[in-house]
């Protein structure tokens, strides 16, 4: 088979080797509690804070502001449910889209079935992106919370944060970002994209699982999803993970030294792989915003198969890719965030995510470009849609020319 070939990075990272070295002396040689107030302890206490205070500077935030979680999904859970319990006096809706994560969209189904919040889902265009006249247009004076993500996990596309920050600091309004997936991918400046809380999480950026970072803005008060003690200044209660708090700080750090450079080397590197595939397979479709959408990422429909099977052949070649959010694997749902978009349910379903990483080389596109003609074509000769496309039967699906 020769190399395995990782493809899937929006989905996990690998662990950074000078990541793995800075967090190594705290699993034995650094392993006090960091509340304790003996010299054990405020050798590890001093690593966290150390650890804080790089987080905070590279976000563009004051080290007070930055809690650390366990990860993004927790991030995103305290910064919702906190702000709604600690607001509810003043209101009881909630703004989102219909393309976020499902670590957002449960926790407001939770808030509304359990607790009586309403909540507006706008929608999003062809390309996946939202229109910050609908968030202006669906505010009330009942709505306490915005919460938008940063970047789409399944297609890449880029809201228009700022924008909305700037909405919601005008009517005062609390605004979360869910920005997982582009931490460690651009430059975050908390202040700039105008947001009172943000999430991230480290194994996105070649950090450990089980490492999340949430911002809350100075002064905002919110409530607090564990209790039992007073870690991170009352925020969250728990002994800290201090191999892993240093593992995500030096993970981001290292990032952000790179970030130029490998940017534009990995999106040569996508739109070899997207020109490749529009010139070597006819009737695709490119999911996602044309320009507005993260270098590493491409969401490609492959008209008359369905994903899971192509993804299957993929990693009989050793092709590690996706068929959207790891979070919702093993379902036979079709892609939310697709369907959001309009794009037809068959059309989601034979649906793959690519997403690119430090890695991935010229060689990984060339290999990929070579088997996966080759699947499709098989893929497709044993579906009954393709066999009605090959007798003239008219289908549903997309001019091959069509490439957005």
């Amino acid at each position: 088979m020769g190399k395995k070939i990782y493809i899937d990075h929006n989905a996990t990272t690998p662990v950074h080797p000078e990541v793995l070295s800075s967090m190594l002396p705290y699993f034995k040689e650094f392993y006090g509690n960091p509340s304790s107030i003996h010299s054990f302890g405020q050798e590890t206490r001093k690593a966290i804070e150390d650890s804080r205070e790089k987080v905070a500077k590279l976000l563009g935030a004051e080290s007070s502001e930055i809690i650390f979680t366990s990860c993004g999904t927790e991030s995103n859970n305290h910064a919702i449910k906190g702000t709604a319990f600690a607001l509810q006096n003043r209101g009881n809706h909630i703004i989102t889209s219909k393309i976020e994560h499902h670590a957002v969209i449960e926790v407001c189904e939770y808030l509304s079935k359990k607790f009586g919040f309403e909540i507006t889902y706008i929608p999003v265009d062809k390309h996946g992106i939202i229109d910050p006249e609908d968030v202006k247009k669906a505010i009330t004076d009942k709505t306490i919370l915005i919460s938008i993500m940063h970047i789409n996990n399944e297609i890449g596309t880029i809201q228009p944060i700022e924008e909305l920050g700037k909405i919601a600091q005008e009517k005062q309004i609390v605004f979360h970002t869910d920005a997982v997936q582009s931490g460690g991918k651009i430059q975050i400046d908390v202040k700039k994209l105008g947001v009172s809380l943000l999430s991230l999480s480290g194994h996105k950026f070649y950090a450990p699982k089980g490492a999340g970072i949430l911002y809350i803005k100075k002064g905002l008060k919110i409530h607090s999803l564990l209790h039992g003690g007073s870690h991170e200044k009352n925020r969250r209660a728990g002994t800290e993970n201090v191999p892993y708090i240093v593992g995500i700080a030096k993970a981001l750090e290292l990032s952000y030294k790179d970030m130029s450079k490998e940017s534009k080397r990995l999106l040569q590197l996508r739109e070899k792989l997207e020109k490749g595939i529009v010139e070597k397979i006819e009737y695709v479709q490119i999911n996602g915003h044309p320009s507005k959408r993260i270098f590493n990422t491409s969401n490609i429909s492959f008209d008359f198969i369905e994903g899971e099977g192509l993804l299957l052949s993929l990693d009989l070649e050793g092709i590690a890719a996706s068929t959207g959010s790891a979070c919702t694997s093993g379902t036979l749902e079709p892609s939310h965030v697709l369907s959001a978009m309009g794009v037809s349910v068959t059309n989601s379903q034979g649906s793959i995510r690519f997403s690119l990483g430090h890695q991935n080389t010229e060689e990984d596109i060339d290999k990929l470009l070579d088997v996966l003609p080759k699947i499709v074509s098989r893929l497709r000769s044993m579906s009954p849609l393709w066999e009605d496309k090959q007798k003239g039967v008219k289908t549903q699906f997309e001019d091959p020319k069509k490439y957005h």
